[in-house]
């Protein structure tokens, strides 16, 4: 046995079912305690960590000789519960849309509020990079990936930029100077709370129910989440007269993430709010406005531009969504110029590889931007379908939150014109899945979204499918042909928050 790991403690106890270890209080104590002896059972292994689990545990052993059995093992201090940072140890699994249901090529995904439509870029018919008279315009440099790529992106800034300078909120122009570009939104939101907030020290304020990553990224920098719940009651809007008092009370806040359009409520965080939080007069922090799904909203809504009048303003966006480019990962921060120049000095030094801003840069060129906004379009019609034609089906109710993004959020009912239920929204959600090879998101634990599920728009034939099956699914749940009463009700709120908890 070459590199194996032990547990020295007294008695004889089982690693996993396959490997014993024997101390030898003998030859424990005629080597000072620091040597015992192991015996292998079962089978050998090869450069495995094995754990004895025992309360008499003390400490942990390395083999240093090559032998069948009966060799000595080394004292090693190291025990990563004392040696991980705590809050690190304490962390939760993250959970992402395809760790419960993949994508097998036939389920249909709408649960992660992609870009059915596909991407924003003007490829073959078939969808591939080709050569010939049919030839994309889309080109990546293969040559150059034996080089390190460009460090600042300037390019790529600038035409986020041109993108974003609609001059609705101002008169003055976006450089580069004001943009941090990384590796999606999550990038943006991990490196705001490590510039901004003192581990155990600090605090960041969201809006639940809004975005997971936010929480997430929290807990692994050590910063205290402070909550101020949306109005459930006036279409999940911001309360910026109450942030503002638990400003004023608490100046460890430092961070304030809104979520606009929000997710998974797709309302609008609206001006004359975000305003009144920029204008607290004793606060010295950063209201961050996520705007991921910003481009499903009316023209003119985002308040990217609006960071050259508020330094305290930083904007988050990707083109994760409405690009339908969530596979090249690129996120993007408008700032002022000190936030921005915080943010790029802290930066990874080449956090965007070429192939992701070679095609960003495409998907900003004005023939791919018209691409762009023609899947768009289509999104929005079938989302003002399903819109239509969901409240026909019996056992769906109400559409809460607002209707600017590319899902919306709904509820399930405990019968046809009943009351919102957990348990159905729960049995629906899996058996669209499970049965039906249609994916979509379990919202019913969130704050004010009992008995909800939260649907992409899909693509018009994934919207006529999933119209088809939740109408049949809903039929099978109240005609009893799955269980919906009598489940222990442990099981189910269990199962309810394992779905609830997937981050997407």
């Amino acid at each position: 046995m070459t590199g194996g790991y032990g547990i020295a403690a007294r008695g004889r106890y089982r690693v996993g079912k396959v490997m014993k270890l024997e101390w030898s209080r003998e030859l424990g104590a005629s080597r000072g305690g620091l040597f015992g002896y192991c015996h292998m059972s079962k089978r050998h292994f090869r450069d495995d960590p094995y754990w004895v689990t025992s309360t008499n545990t003390k400490y942990l052993f390395r083999q240093i000789h090559d032998s069948s059995s009966n060799q000595p093992f080394r004292m090693m201090p190291f025990d990563i519960s004392k040696c991980a940072r705590p809050n690190i140890l304490a962390l939760e699994p993250y959970r992402c849309a395809r760790d419960d249901y993949k994508d097998d090529g036939t389920n249909i995904l709408l649960d992660a509020n992609e870009n059915a439509y596909g991407p924003g870029l003007a490829l073959s018919s078939d969808g591939k990079l080709v050569n010939g008279a049919n030839k994309s315009d889309i080109s990546i440099d293969l040559l150059g990936l034996n080089r390190y790529p460009d460090p600042h992106q300037h390019e790529l800034k600038q035409l986020l930029c041109d993108f974003r300078n609609t001059h609705a909120h101002t008169n003055k122009d976006l450089s580069p100077e004001h943009l941090f570009v990384g590796v999606g939104s999550d990038e943006a939101i991990d490196a705001l709370l490590r510039a901004f907030c003192t581990p155990g020290k600090d605090k960041v304020l969201t809006c639940p129910p809004t975005y997971g990553m936010y929480a997430v990224s929290a807990q692994v920098n050590d910063v205290e989440v402070v909550k101020a719940t949306l109005d459930v009651n006036n279409n999940f809007s911001i309360q910026a007269d109450k942030i503002n008092v638990r400003l004023s009370a608490d100046p460890q806040i430092k961070l304030i993430y809104l979520c606009s359009p929000g997710n998974p409520t797709a309302s609008l965080v609206q001006k004359e709010d975000v305003q009144k939080i920029l204008e607290h007069p004793s606060w010295n922090g950063i209201v961050v406005l996520d705007e991921a799904y910003i481009d499903f909203a009316p023209d003119g809504t985002s308040l990217a531009e609006w960071v050259l009048e508020w330094p305290n303003l930083v904007v988050m966006q990707t083109m994760s969504k409405a690009f339908g480019l969530a596979g090249i990962r690129l996120g993007a921060v408008f700032a002022s110029e000190e936030v921005a120049r915080v943010l790029n000095n802290m930066k990874a030094p080449y956090n965007i590889p070429n192939p992701t801003s070679q095609l960003a840069v495409q998907a900003l060129q004005p023939h791919n931007l018209q691409v762009m906004r023609e899947n768009r379009a289509k999104i929005i019609e079938q989302r003002d379908r399903m819109l239509k034609a969901m409240p026909k089906v019996p056992g769906i109710g109400c559409f809460l939150g607002g209707r600017a993004s590319n899902f919306l959020l709904v509820e399930m009912l405990d019968k046809p014109n009943g009351r919102p239920s957990n348990e159905v929204a729960l049995q629906v959600y899996e058996r669209l899945a499970e049965t039906r090879g249609v994916v979509v998101r379990f919202r019913g634990k969130e704050p004010g979204c009992l008995g909800c599920l939260r649907v992409t728009v899909g693509t018009k034939d994934e919207v006529t499918r999933f119209l088809q099956e939740i109408k049949s699914v809903l039929a099978d749940v109240y005609a009893g042909k799955g269980k919906v009463n009598g489940v222990n009700g442990k099981i189910e709120d269990r199962k309810e928050v394992e779905a609830n908890g997937i981050i997407a």
